[in-house]
């Protein structure tokens, strides 16, 4: 009897040890399996992100192809982000050529700050009378004149303490195609500024070789209306409503409609954005950073856009320098405030 019940408890313990055996061996083949599966898919993920890279980086080289890249040697070696900001200066010319000649018409500081999560739209006003390098006192605008972007880029960054190292230069031609490549934008107008839209046109039409009266509104309506690509341009290049603060407010008015329906153009109609608006874009921007700069647009996305101008309320004054109606500016507060808008300081 004692033999036999030893003999039981022998075969119910190796029956034990063979279950736990098996039982082992299926929690490795099952842990194998679960680390070969997730070996796979960390794979398949990195091939994914690496063939999506490899294809943007591919669209934005035919992009950039387009463009017009010239280079300053000055400022080559300078990065195009600095303490979390990137800072590009737009620069509107009134010229239909690509290259720097005409007017610099508009000066809009564009910021991306990573640190206060926000893309800044800040007008500069032409007529703030500015020490500009190697010239002297004069206008703001005059430093384009005087040496391009490099200059107004040298100009902006020794008045207001901003560092800016990277322009996009844009054209009438450029300006009005970006507009029309969104589809127009919807804007609440007077019907006064819908007669200074008439008035401009003529200019623009003359320029492009266009029968007089193309694009004319009705003057007789206003509130929301729909603006084409040249109605837009002329909207934005009226000073005469609201001066020149009033000029570079509808200026931002335009872009931030742009912006809103750029997403969808991109989707809808990339070919008529690239052929309408690139080949009129110069700037010193390099393909790798355009290539950087699209691959934070998912994030710009929750970004807040701000529309701003300098000189701010109460920093400035108007004058008369040498025959000149211009605008004498405190630099040292704008400076501080423009830094502490972009850098939360």
């Amino acid at each position: 009897m004692a033999g036999s019940r030893q003999q039981g408890d022998r075969k119910q313990t190796d029956e034990r040890q063979s279950s736990r055996r098996t039982t082992d061996k299926s929690n490795k083949e099952s842990s194998g399996r679960k680390r070969h599966w997730f070996r796979n898919f960390v794979i398949a993920v990195i091939l994914f992100i690496a063939l999506l890279g490899v294809g943007m980086y591919m669209m934005v080289g035919a992009a950039y192809a387009k463009m017009n890249f010239k280079e300053i040697d000055a400022l080559s070696d300078l990065p195009m982000q600095e303490e979390g900001v990137i800072n590009i200066l737009l620069i509107g010319n009134d010229s239909r050529k690509n290259g720097e000649d005409g007017r610099s018409d508009a000066m809009i500081l564009l910021s991306v700050s990573s640190k206060t999560k926000g893309i800044y739209m800040t007008s500069l006003l032409r007529d703030m009378y500015v020490d500009i390098p190697g010239y002297g006192g004069n206008r703001l605008n005059a430093a384009y004149s005087y040496g391009g972007a490099e200059l107004l880029m040298e100009t902006i960054r020794q008045n207001f303490g901003i560092a800016v190292n990277r322009y996009v230069l844009v054209n009438f031609e450029a300006f009005a195609n970006l507009v029309d490549s969104v589809g127009g934008i919807e804007l609440e107008l007077t019907s006064e500024e819908i007669s200074y839209v008439n008035g401009y046109l003529v200019e623009y039409n003359m320029l492009l070789g266009r029968p007089q009266g193309t694009d004319n509104m009705d003057t007789s309506v206003s509130g929301l209306v729909h603006l084409n690509g040249a109605q837009a341009l002329a909207y934005s290049r009226n000073r005469y409503i609201g001066t020149d603060f009033g000029r570079t407010e509808r200026q931002r008015k335009v872009l931030t409609a742009v912006f809103g329906k750029l997403p969808g153009a991109v989707f809808t109609n990339l070919g008529g954005l690239m052929d309408g608006l690139l080949p009129n874009l110069t700037t010193n921007l390099t393909k790798e950073e355009c290539f950087r700069l699209s691959l934070m647009a998912g994030k710009l996305l929750s970004y807040d856009i701000v529309s701003d101008n300098i000189p701010q309320p109460g920093t400035y004054k108007n004058a008369t320098i040498r025959g000149m109606s211009v605008l004498e500016v405190d630099f040292e507060t704008n400076g501080a405030y423009l830094r502490k808008k972009l850098y939360g300081e």
